[in-house]
């Protein structure tokens, strides 16, 4: 079945826009009508000139520098005339060994691309969405749920997400909705160069993960927030 949102005049402002789950959900919001302030620290791979179309915008800055985070809010709210939707989809996986081995510097950097930069997005878009009832949808993961072999940082940033997730939905009932999906692997290029002899059917695909997103933001689930949602595809 497919399902259709009108997100005609309203702004969202997505993170991490040139990452694959980023790129799939402003597109997604775009289809659906919104204009899209696309941020990331990085320019995207922009081949088929989305970034470029219009009632598009995108925005270099770094989500966990909180100087840029709040330059890029004003800028978009500045350019649209509001905020609607926040996405915070930055984000990034690092593991592979145990914590008595793992690196602080890998520590540092997982809070700070997981974590931070969805702690400092919401922080400073959540003044300009009080002002439209907006909602705000974070990145979890499956994981975050227990602790594993080898990504225990990385679980515990995710579990993070989850928990100012909560915090923000709490603190902002009946004014901005807060909400969190929980991916498994996602089928990206990146996980499947990773993982070359797993089953990349069962992987949720970016554009799943961004329907539910959406879902998110629409009066459908005005009844939700604070939930961490699981978006599993078949794994």
């Amino acid at each position: 079945m497919d399902v259709n949102y009108d997100f005609d005049g309203t702004v969202a402002l997505v993170t991490g826009a040139s990452g694959a789950l980023g790129g799939a959900v402003a597109r997604a919001f775009a289809d659906a009508g919104a204009n899209v302030a696309a941020a990331d620290v990085v320019a995207p791979d922009d081949d088929d000139g989305f970034f470029d179309s219009e009632g598009v915008r995108f925005y270099e800055g770094d989500f966990t520098d909180e100087e840029e985070v709040a330059r890029v809010v004003d800028a978009a709210v500045s350019d649209f005339g509001r905020l609607d939707h926040l996405a915070n989809i930055a984000g990034t996986w690092r593991g592979g060994t145990p914590i008595d081995e793992t690196e602080v510097d890998t520590f540092d950097f997982l809070f700070d691309v997981n974590l931070k930069t969805m702690f400092l997005a919401s922080k400073h878009a959540i003044p300009h969405l009080e002002k439209t009832g907006g909602a705000i949808v974070s990145v979890s993961a499956r994981s975050s749920l227990e602790g594993g072999n080898g990504d225990g940082v990385y679980r515990a940033s995710k579990a993070g997400v989850r928990l100012l997730t909560e915090t923000i939905a709490e603190e902002n009932l009946g004014i901005v909705r807060a909400n969190a999906v929980m991916p498994s692997v996602i089928d990206t290029e990146m996980n499947r160069e990773m993982m070359p002899d797993a089953d990349f059917d069962a992987w949720v695909k970016p554009e799943e993960i961004a329907d539910v997103v959406l879902f998110l933001c629409s009066d459908a689930s005005s009844a939700t927030s604070g939930a961490a949602v699981p978006v599993y595809g078949e794994s």
